[in-house]
């Protein structure tokens, strides 16, 4: 039996350019005569469509599109199509996660997925659980079961096939996971899985693709490129291969990957070309516009230079570097005569008050004023410089540096930026050497530096990891050796900055819990632990 895989990247909502998208990758993974074709979770409508799901002249002319697409491939090989069907019990959720057959021109059969993937997806809003017990279909000799997710819930006989058309979002280090699970799965059953994955970036959402084929042995015998599309094609018939080229599972490259297509995904799905960015001399502006040159090329990105009175002559010549290394375009604009007509206008109503955050985050506001003029003026998306660390604890000024259509790296943490780019110099250097060394500060007043407000970031990303992401309580943290007055700072500050975050733009998502669809903690509330 000969199967391919459809690798490919859907926008959501466009119904009729995705069914152009399958009819184009049909009729080329056709010329190796595949048994038949199978394309990933929700392929017609893209993923996630989230709400889209809630309007039903959506799910209709999803299925009116369907019967188009299936005449118009009358003469290929079946092809496995995922898309939502109407529940039509009445009760429960309104919609079935499914997958269509289509060969002969006609919808054969129709698979509904038995199992809602849990986390980002939000499946449980819309889609009804179907039945674990999955009827047979036959193709090139071989009795297959068709099975949608990314956990394999099967009950009953067992085919000799799986086929598992999956949307499985990227964080770092999963793809390992994923397949040595599928491996396992198919030795212990004796069963071949051709697991397919969608590939992209969806708003926060990116798929890295990995589209793979085991035998029933749990040998790996293709896998699909990662973070690109690609068709996948392998006879179950063939003896396995010797070996695949090993799969990239470096943290820094995946996470560079995966921020590279999200970026470009994002800006170009939202109908923008090109990209502006307030490049400061530090290290986080100084990645994402090393990100965003490599996802949309270098002419299509404009670096601003914004110097304020305590900017440094050091930190004016590294974002210059920069734009030269990276070969953007940059310009720069003064501040200090716009600050000082805030000050003047302000000066009566601030009468006899000291200087304090206040005029710290004008700094920022007229940054992001300007910043956001330009992306109007130019039709340029604005993208937010800002990491994880520091929108975690509300070291951002709202409607300052949180200004933007994207917030690129908001999902990494300050260690991992450094990470990255030092990797990314280690390849070809781009980044200043000066930004890797220097003390990160938001020179907003003169000699500032992050660690007069912050512990140590090696320390709070530490602490940060396991309240975020393991959901440990702070007596937990504490009990495994942290500082007991660091961590209560910590959480403290993460508390007061869940209204900024609610306001943030979207940031991609590259771990297991970023902030945005993964968390969802109320803002007026106490903390129960005290």
């Amino acid at each position: 039996m000969k199967i391919s895989l459809l690798q490919l990247n859907a926008v959501v909502g466009d119904l009729v350019g995705n069914a152009g998208q399958i009819a184009a990758g049909v009729r080329e993974a056709a010329r190796d005569r595949p048994d038949i074709i199978v394309t990933p979770e929700l392929s017609l409508t893209g993923c996630p469509p989230r709400d889209l799901l809630l309007q039903p002249g959506f799910v209709a002319r999803g299925l009116s599109v369907l019967d188009e697409l299936a005449a118009s491939l009358a003469d290929a090989p079946p092809v496995i199509i995922g898309l939502p069907v109407p529940n039509p019990a009445g009760s429960g959720r309104p919609l079935f996660n499914a997958a269509a057959i289509i060969r002969g021109g006609e919808v054969a059969e129709i698979f509904r997925k038995s199992s809602p993937s849990p986390g980002v997806l939000n499946e449980d809003r819309y889609f009804e659980t179907a039945d674990r017990e999955v009827p047979f279909i036959h193709v090139g000799g071989k009795t297959v079961g068709v099975v949608i997710g990314e956990r394999i819930c099967y009950e009953g006989p067992m085919p000799e096939v799986i086929i598992n058309p999956v949307a499985s979002p990227f964080t770092v280090g999963k793809a390992r996971l994923r397949e040595e699970y599928l491996s396992r799965f198919a030795r212990e059953h004796g069963v071949a899985v051709a697991f397919v994955n969608s590939v992209g970036g969806n708003d926060d959402v990116v798929f890295d693709g990995r589209s793979a084929i085991f035998n029933a042995a749990g040998r790996l015998v293709a896998r699909g490129a990662p973070f690109d599309i690609d068709i996948v094609t392998a006879d179950l018939a063939s003896p396995s291969p010797e070996s695949l080229a090993p799969d990239d599972h470096v943290p820094e490259s995946e996470i560079w990957r995966a921020l590279v297509l999200g970026t470009r995904d994002y800006v170009l799905k939202c109908g923008f070309t090109s990209v502006v960015i307030g490049i400061s001399g530090g290290i986080d502006s100084s990645l994402v516009a090393a990100i965003a040159a490599s996802a949309l090329g270098p002419e299509n990105v404009l670096g601003v230079l914004l110097p304020s009175p305590y900017t440094s002559a050091a930190n004016i010549e590294d974002a210059e570097q920069l734009a030269e290394n990276l070969g953007i375009r940059r310009c720069c604009i003064p501040i200090t005569p716009m600050m000082e007509t805030f000050s003047t206008r302000l000066a009566g109503v601030f009468s006899g008050m000291s200087r304090d955050i206040t005029e710290e985050n004008l700094q920022a506001r007229i940054r992001a004023t300007v910043l956001m003029a330009m992306a109007n003026k130019f039709g340029f998306m604005l993208l937010a410089t800002g990491n994880k660390s520091e929108i975690a604890v509300g070291y951002c000024t709202l409607y300052g540096d949180m200004a933007g259509g994207l917030a690129v790296i908001a999902d990494v943490p300050k260690v991992m930026v450094y990470r990255i780019a030092r990797w990314l110099n280690a390849g070809h250097p781009v980044i200043p050497q000066r930004v890797l060394e220097k003390p990160p500060s938001a020179e907003l007043r003169p000699g500032q530096v992050d660690q007069e407000t912050l512990p140590p970031y090696d320390l709070m990303d530490a602490i940060l990891q396991r309240y975020i992401e393991r959901l440990e309580s702070p007596d937990e943290i504490i009990d495994a050796g942290y500082p007991q007055e660091t961590v209560w700072k910590v959480v403290r500050m993460v508390e007061l900055a869940e209204f900024k975050r609610r306001q943030a733009p979207p940031g991609i998502r590259v771990t297991d819990r970023a902030f945005g669809t993964d968390w969802q903690m109320p803002i007026a509330a106490r903390p129960w632990w005290r």
